[in-house]
């Protein structure tokens, strides 16, 4: 026998013990983070070190986006403004009724630099084929560009139909740019978008794979869902492009999720973010013109403010946003969401509202689409079952929405999920919208889901079987990571 076969071992351990030091000491990720990790090191010692390298190794936000240029890029003029005025204690009064919104507002355009805009008319989908319908007859009255950026893009049936509209506006001489995730959209490669591309339009990856389905990279995914038609029209939300999110999947069934068509000077917004992104994986940027953010005229009167959040982000944007909205409630808190797996704030805030008085619904899906996810998720929502929550399964299909609303003043609608994931390592954008009519809309949408649900009781858990317990238990070890 070898040395070096005899020593395995050995050599593994101080392997292993010399990367738990680069966890704790060198990347200095959170206490419950870095607990997990070294929890998959010494239980996994060798795959974990794989894992580790693809899934736990952290970024530099320097290499992703140079800040200081990138929000050159459109709005920067108009959100000094009102950032002066707040300082000012001068405040909007938006139609959100007994919620009064000004804190989180502040937090928004002080913090974050978020736009806030009042001219905007806004368009609830919940329909995946509504959704798809309008969004290619827009594409089709499309005159000058055409900006898409998604998640997930299948190259189905959905995938040609949405691929087969792109190349007719590029062939009239309309600019298309296409960021996809790679990671997400490993279907739809260069090959597929070779007609678009021939065409004239601009297909390109986020954080590209070097082999199919392998990147170092791979656990930060931009899990954005944005379109910008000529600078007018912006799409947002949680639909993605493929046959599932029509409802044609049998695994999943009819699939339930919300979407937003927006007409307004939010889009500006949306305009930045996605020029922000698609200059984070091109060496020719795309510079700012007028064009990209033309006068909107827009007889829309709702108040709304999108923010987006990333592992280049100083703050966890989007996290802090659901965790203000959560402690602003009075009354009632609404969330759907196809994971649930809180850090501690959000999951001690909303047994602090349960315990003041406030109303807390939440619905999941009845069925997995990642199984550790799932359970992780199920374990999570049970336990504020214990505070006097009203926990729903969604029977109808599988839910995929991704909102809140709370006292019907304040909603919601994105692309973030409740769980660690969406707060710290995906790229993500969500819409605030503050309207008491459009909270009402989106909380009627949410009592119709309940109308296609199970409740979820104490006893009803209480039943599980050893095998389920014992799949909650090492989902909750690793939640983290998930």
């Amino acid at each position: 026998m070898s040395f070096v076969t005899e020593h395995m071992g050995l050599f593994f351990l101080i392997i292993n013990t010399i990367l738990s030091f680069i966890i704790v000491f060198r990347e200095r990720k959170d206490t419950v983070n870095t607990w997990a990790w070294l929890l998959v090191l010494t239980f996994i010692p060798v795959l974990g070190f794989v894992l580790y390298i693809f899934f736990g190794k952290g970024i530099s936000k320097e290499r992703i986006f140079d800040m200081k240029i990138q929000t050159k890029i459109g709005m920067n003029v108009e959100v000094q403004q009102q950032q002066r005025a707040f300082h000012r204690g001068l405040f909007p009064k938006p139609n959100t009724d007994q919620v009064d919104p000004r804190q989180l507002i502040y937090m928004l355009t002080i913090f974050e630099s978020s736009l806030y805009t009042t001219n905007n008319d806004v368009v609830l989908y919940t329909d995946g084929r509504e959704k798809f319908d309008a969004l290619l007859e827009d594409i089709q009255q499309a005159k000058y560009h055409i900006h898409m950026e998604y998640y997930i893009y299948r190259a189905d049936a959905l995938g040609l139909e949405v691929r087969a509209a792109l190349i007719a506006a590029a062939s009239r001489g309309v600019k298309v740019r296409l960021l996809l995730d790679a990671w997400g959209s490993t279907q739809a490669n260069r090959h597929f978008f070779a007609p678009l591309i021939e065409a004239g339009g601009e297909v390109e990856f986020f954080f590209p794979l070097f082999l199919p389905y392998i990147n170092p990279r791979m656990n930060y995914r931009n899990h954005r869902k944005i379109v910008v038609i000529d600078g007018e029209i912006g799409y947002t939300g949680g639909f993605n492009v493929g046959d599932e999110y029509l409802g044609l999947v049998e695994k999943f069934g009819y699939w339930r999720d919300n979407h937003l068509r927006i007409r307004g000077q939010a889009v500006y917004t949306l305009q930045n973010r996605f020029l922000m992104d698609w200059n984070s994986q091109q060496k020719n940027e795309v510079v700012y013109q007028p064009d990209y953010f033309p006068e909107i005229e827009s007889k829309g009167k709702l108040a709304l403010q999108i923010v987006s959040s990333g592992p280049d982000s100083e703050h966890e944007q989007i996290k802090m946003t659901y965790l203000k909205m959560i402690n602003l409630a009075k009354k009632e808190i609404l969330i759907q969401t196809p994971y649930y797996i809180p850090d501690a704030s959000i999951h001690e805030g909303l047994k602090l509202a349960l315990l003041s008085g406030v109303k807390v619904r939440i619905q999941i899906p009845n069925k997995p689409d990642h199984l550790l996810v799932y359970w992780a998720t199920y374990s999570f929502v049970a336990e504020l079952i214990e505070y006097g929550a009203i926990i729903e399964t969604y029977e109808d299909g599988f839910i995929h929405a991704k909102t809140m609303v709370i006292d019907s003043g304040i909603a919601s609608v994105g692309s973030a999920n409740i769980d660690v994931r969406s707060f710290k390592l995906d790229f993500e954008v969500n819409t605030i919208v503050y309207d008491s009519d459009f909270a009402e809309q989106v909380r009627e949408a949410f009592y119709q889901d309940s109308m296609r649900s199970e409740l979820l009781t104490q006893e009803k858990y209480n039943q599980r079987g050893t095998w389920i317990k014992f799949k909650e238990g090492i989902a909750r070890l690793i939640s983290p990571l998930l």
